[in-house]
């Protein structure tokens, strides 16, 4: 039993790869893969992700009391408010990167508190230690707001929100596979970041300053710059994406993070220092356009390229299971390509509710399949990684049931 094709849809030629490694036949009739499957314990994942977004969460509260104390109630709501305006822009980019293989919800709340909360803090208790230690110094040492925002601030705040990417590679390594991701929790860590920042600059220019003054700042924050902390970030997590990619361990992926970490902090420092090195507006809209526009599209471009190869592997892993019984050429069509999956989540919209989600995990299921075999072939044989496997094919057995039950009337149903 299978979806032969997907309604109104010719499956397209699909690339024949090499066979690096064996895959097991699919049994005829399909039926579940292993008669005991091994069956990974959640408890444990759950628990540790409602503590990290919990103590990130609370990490934020104390940064919004910090504003409070120095903006007031009613700044703060006002800069919150104008804040979320370029933290929407930036997640729907996220949504965009992510749209292949979506990573997983609690991971991407996570990162999100990490940079609007725990990232911030970190910076802000350092910036204290500097102040004290200034302080204790009677006279000896002086601060410079050059040090303080083209040395300091670079290298704190990256460490801070790159750290964060680093902890993800950790906790979640299973749906932590390669650059995509690690663009996606770099962008989603930076998101934050810039969210709890820009909403200091705006309370501070509602309260300090003339409407003039508050609409430039919200023209440099939030118009100019939203992707300036994605762009410094997502070196990192590039780098990591890079060791996942290559299955580097646990302790490894600390020299792909300091790999990331060293071009994050020079574009950074590059970024505050333009606002020292050059007066007036009409140069920094020259260097905004010559340097940041630049960066902007060479990043587009490596996520573009990045996203591209993903579907690459995917229908090239895909096919390799096909060639084993697992799927019909036309299943591989479908659910390796961009158009089969947009014309099969139309033909899902068409159903009840049930199959249309069975059609969505369908979907998200192979891909992951398709990254498994990826990692696999490329010599990261674990047990953990064949036993998620193995988890995988009984997931999608039912998927496909579940899409093959009977459809709706007068709906095109799936052909078997």
């Amino acid at each position: 039993m299978s979806l032969d094709q997907t309604p109104g849809h010719d499956p397209a030629p699909v690339q024949r790869p090499e066979q690096s490694l064996p895959v097991q036949a699919s049994p005829a009739p399909v039926q579940p893969v292993w008669s005991r499957p091994v069956r990974p314990s959640r408890a444990g994942r759950i628990v540790v992700a409602v503590v990290g977004i919990v103590l990130a969460g609370l990490a934020l509260l104390v940064v919004f009391v910090y504003l409070t104390t120095f903006l007031g109630t009613g700044a703060l709501l006002f800069g919150l408010l104008l804040a979320l305006l370029p933290l929407a822009v930036v997640l729907l980019a996220v949504r965009w990167i992510d749209r292949w293989d979506p990573e997983p919800r609690p991971a991407l709340i996570f990162a999100l508190l990490w940079g609007a909360g725990i990232s911030i803090f970190s910076a802000l208790v350092f910036d204290l230690g500097v102040q004290i230690t200034i302080a204790a110094s009677a006279g000896a040492l002086t601060g410079s707001d050059f040090a303080s925002a083209v040395i300091q601030a670079p290298i704190v705040e990256e460490v801070a929100k790159g750290f964060g990417v680093l902890v993800l590679f950790w906790a979640v390594r299973r749906h932590f596979g390669g650059p995509v991701d690690g663009v996606v929790y770099a962008t989603t860590i930076a998101a934050g970041f810039a969210f709890s920042e820009n909403i200091q600059y705006f309370g501070l220019a509602m309260t300090e300053g003339t409407a003039q003054s508050l609409g430039i700042t919200f023209l440099l924050r939030g118009v100019f710059s939203p992707f300036a902390h994605v762009t410094f970030t997502i070196c990192i997590g590039l780098a990591l994406g890079l060791a996942a990619r290559r299955g580097a361990t646990k302790s490894a992926a600390v020299g792909y993070f300091l790999l990331g970490l060293v071009p994050a902090i020079a574009l950074h420092a590059l970024w505050n220092g333009s606002t020292f090195v050059l007066a007036g507006d009409a140069s920094m809209l020259f260097y905004y356009v010559v340097v940041q526009v630049p960066l902007f599209i060479v990043a587009i471009l490596i996520v573009v390229f990045l996203r591209r190869q993903e579907e690459r592997i995917t229908l090239r892993r895909l096919h390799e299971y096909s060639q084993a019984g697992w799927f019909t050429p036309a299943e591989v069509s479908m659910l390796g390509t961009g158009t089969g999956r947009r014309q099969a989540l139309a033909w899902g919209r068409r159903q009840d509710r049930s199959k249309k989600l069975a059609m969505r995990r369908f979907i998200a299921d192979a891909t992951r399949l398709a990254f498994v075999r990826d990692r696999l072939v490329r010599g990261q044989s674990t047990p953990a990684l064949h036993a998620y496997e193995a988890r995988l094919f009984q997931l999608l057995m039912n998927h496909r049931a579940d899409v093959l039950g009977p459809t709706l009337p007068g709906a095109a149903p799936a052909a078997r």
